[in-house]
């Protein structure tokens, strides 16, 4: 399967754009957003979690990145309550499972061989610092060789300057609505902006947003 698989190109998905398929694990939908291979696959979906519902153990051949959107996803490790942003790196392995239901946003196949550093950061209570305008403060995740992560938030009315993405910029939008001159974003709007790129991003309501950067330079896509 290809879906949005040309890094080359913008992609937009609203979730009036959603349309979830049953997984292999009973109880497990996904919304997916992009797409490169069958059932293991370089992927970037939305997974919907029913109540007392588990997925197989498997392991992490390319590694594993996901932001726990809602409910309490839970494995091997522990519990992660919404907000919780993991990391398993590749080579680990987990069972999933919750029960009381949750919904996150995730990642497949797309680290660097040589990045190992599992992280766990509730981003919930984590502190954010000053961003680079007024109104607008940067939670950082996770930064490494061609990839740059951070949750950003958006005080209503902040407005950034026109700017380039060099290496490409992906957004999920959390809370809020997002906007800039394409058009607005509401709560649960995924975007992939490709290398070079160009917006001037703003929120009139406010907002949250999942930002990596870098990682759609074309020599690394």
């Amino acid at each position: 399967m290809h879906l949005n698989a040309d890094f080359a190109k913008a992609c937009v998905i609203r979730p009036a754009d959603h349309t979830w398929t049953k997984s292999p694990a009973a109880g497990v939908e996904r919304m997916m957003l992009d797409r490169i291979g069958d059932e293991v696959a370089r992927a970037t979906s939305l997974v919907r979690f029913a109540p007392n519902s588990h997925f197989a153990p498997h392991n992490h051949d390319g590694g594993e990145e996901f932001l726990v959107m809602d409910g309490v996803f839970s494995d091997d490790s522990g519990d992660y309550p919404a907000g919780s942003y993991i990391r398993n790196p590749i080579g680990t392995r987990h069972q999933p499972f919750t029960h009381q239901g949750c919904t996150i946003f995730v990642k497949l196949h797309q680290f660097d061989a040589a990045d190992q550093t599992p992280v766990h950061i509730n981003t919930k209570t984590a502190a954010f610092r000053p961003g680079m305008v007024a109104g607008l403060s940067v939670l950082p995740l996770h930064s490494t060789l061609n990839e740059n992560v951070a949750m950003v938030r958006w005080a209503p009315g902040t407005r950034f300057t026109p700017h380039a993405h060099w290496g490409g910029e992906e957004i999920f939008v959390v809370e809020g609505t997002f906007q800039d001159e394409h058009g607005d974003y509401p709560a649960g709007s995924w975007l992939r902006s490709p290398h070079q790129s160009r917006h001037q991003p703003w929120s009139n309501d406010g907002c949250l947003i999942y930002v990596k950067t870098g990682h759609l330079y074309p020599h690394a896509a």
